[in-house]
């Protein structure tokens, strides 16, 4: 199985160098979106080409299949044509759409951690622990509970050994998470370096605002739901009571 995964990744590598479009000024683009999807491999640009460029005509072949094959449904020649060119347009999408979503799923979950991992980090500033090893100590006891994150803050860490300026190492992480919650905590480890200002007490005070705003956002859902659930009950209940009173 390893070695049939190694030829077709193999033959990806083939047809996206020929098309050259590792090149391309999307090729930034795509890595980014993916690092902030969490797929971070070296092959994982490629899939997304290649995905890119087979999934339309799969998707185009799958739409002349059904219909004219396996005749599912009988259409003229010109609705048989839009049905195709739409299967066709949404094999394209498919792959930014999987991608996007991705990233979100990716984002809330990290966003919920944030305020564990600030509290644990607080805790390891007033220990007396460097910014590294502190960054070290959250990214494993976070990561039990919010994988995402844990992952992030690691090879934050990584990056604060071996860049030449610890503050490229931090914009790293707020390029790889796309999170404000993070880009605060960044800007305030920055002034830290920057003006030597208390690293616990900004940490403290981040932390707070950011589990008040997380229980914002879950009483926000929670007056939401008697809306949804009286729309639920009006869709699913009415009917049949009409249809039992006739």
């Amino acid at each position: 199985r390893r070695g049939r995964r190694e030829k077709g990744l193999e033959a990806m590598r083939g047809i996206v160098s020929t098309l050259n479009l590792l090149r391309s000024r999307e090729a930034a683009k795509v890595t980014l979106a993916l690092s902030r999807a969490g797929f971070r491999s070296k092959d994982a640009v490629v899939v997304f080409f290649f995905l890119k460029l087979a999934l339309p005509f799969v998707f185009g072949g799958l739409a002349i299949f059904a219909i004219d094959v396996l005749g599912i449904v009988k259409l003229a020649p010109l609705p048989r044509l839009i049905a195709t060119l739409a299967m066709v347009v949404v094999g394209a999408w498919a792959p930014d759409v999987y991608l996007r979503n991705a990233s979100i799923k990716r984002r809330q979950a990290m966003r919920k951690g944030v305020p564990d991992a600030l509290d644990l980090l607080v805790i390891c500033a007033e220990a007396g622990q460097s910014l590294d090893g502190a960054l070290k100590r959250v990214a494993k006891d976070i990561g039990l509970s919010c994988p995402e994150l844990g992952e992030e803050l690691t090879l934050t860490a990584l990056e604060l050994g071996l860049m030449p300026e610890r503050r490229i190492a931090l914009e790293n992480l707020t390029k790889r998470t796309d999170l404000p919650e993070l880009r605060s905590v960044v800007n305030a480890l920055a002034q830290t370096e920057k003006y030597g200002t208390p690293l616990a007490q900004s940490l403290r005070v981040l932390a707070n605002e950011f589990r008040n705003d997380r229980l914002m956002r879950a009483e926000e859902k929670a007056n939401k739901l008697p809306t949804k659930l009286t729309l639920g009950t009006m869709m699913f209940t009415v009917p049949p009571l009409l249809i039992i009173l006739i």
